[in-house]
């Protein structure tokens, strides 16, 4: 039988078992459990701080504006799920993404595993999609975990109950724990360009730091052009200006023009480093 009539025959457990021991290698490195213990601490570290600020006493602020939700935290403990995301999504978060991310087939490549990789019947192609859902299963737990972490937060220091949206309205508590889930995936959706791009630069180089470290460099690069202000017909092109977007589904009613924004341009994002990541990987030669 020839290789590439194995390749056809490669059942769908085969991919399922190959997604598991990915998934399983990803999560059991230190690496890995370290960037979600920085991720967990945040929430912790922006609470406690609110905490200290603000005494026993409420805050007096209004429903702040945007983003910046964290004005609320002390009448409800819930609004620290916001604050933590609006926190880590510019800078954390993605910079988690990109570790895991470009590590994904460099790394392989540095420790001399992935020509092993591709002796069994994946193909390349299988082998990439494995690595890009991999890191997309790690974009949601990495924000998950946040999450998770501002609310356990949220409800040991401050209280918990109906709070009210930026624009003025109230809703329950039960609603509100619905939209701060419902906001924790759109942040990890948020980051699939991040991940996509990362896994490009991956492809590029056998070295997992440098793979790591571009891009890192390019999401601090990208962050600096999105905050000059002469680039302004630049912004709405860049992978993170409509990150913050996810602060309109705490509105009445929800603001759909820039999530529906932030989530096109991630999937541009994606098909446009997916494909490229798909080229490079497919021709590229295994040397290592």
């Amino acid at each position: 039988m020839s290789q590439a009539e194995t390749v056809r025959r490669v059942s769908p457990l085969w991919t399922l078992g190959l997604f598991r021991s990915e998934l399983l290698t990803t999560f059991r490195r230190w690496r890995t459990l370290a960037l979600l213990g920085v991720l967990a601490a945040v929430p912790v570290l922006v609470g406690i701080a609110v905490r200290i600020e603000t005494g026993d006493g409420p805050s007096a602020g209004g429903g702040g504006g945007g983003p910046a939700f964290i004005s609320q935290v002390t009448n409800n403990g819930l609004f620290l799920v916001f604050t933590a995301l609006a926190a880590t999504l510019p800078f954390f978060l993605p910079m988690a993404i990109g570790v895991v991310a470009g590590d994904a087939l460099a790394g392989e490549a540095n420790a001399g595993t992935l020509r092993y990789l591709l002796v069994a019947p994946a193909g390349r192609s299988r082998l990439l999609l494995t690595k890009y859902a991999t890191v997309m299963a790690f974009c949601l737990a990495a924000t998950l975990v946040v999450a998770a972490s501002a609310l356990v937060t949220g409800a040991l220091l401050f209280p918990l109950g109906d709070l009210t949206t930026i624009s003025g309205t109230r809703i329950s508590f039960s609603e509100g724990l619905a939209r701060a889930l419902l906001i924790a995936l759109v942040v990890a959706v948020s980051l699939i360009g991040v991940a996509a791009l990362g896994l490009f630069v991956s492809t590029l180089t056998n070295s997992g730091i440098a793979a790591m470290a571009t891009t890192v460099g390019l999401l601090i690069t990208v962050q600096i052009l999105d905050q000059i202000p002469q680039l302004h017909a630049l912004h709405p092109y860049l992978f993170s200006h409509y990150w913050l977007s996810f602060a309109d589904l705490m509105r009445e009613p929800v603001y759909w023009d820039d999530l529906t924004r932030n989530l096109g341009l991630q999937a541009l994002y994606a098909a446009v480093f997916g494909s490229a990541a798909w080229a490079r990987f497919t021709a590229k030669d295994i040397t290592a």
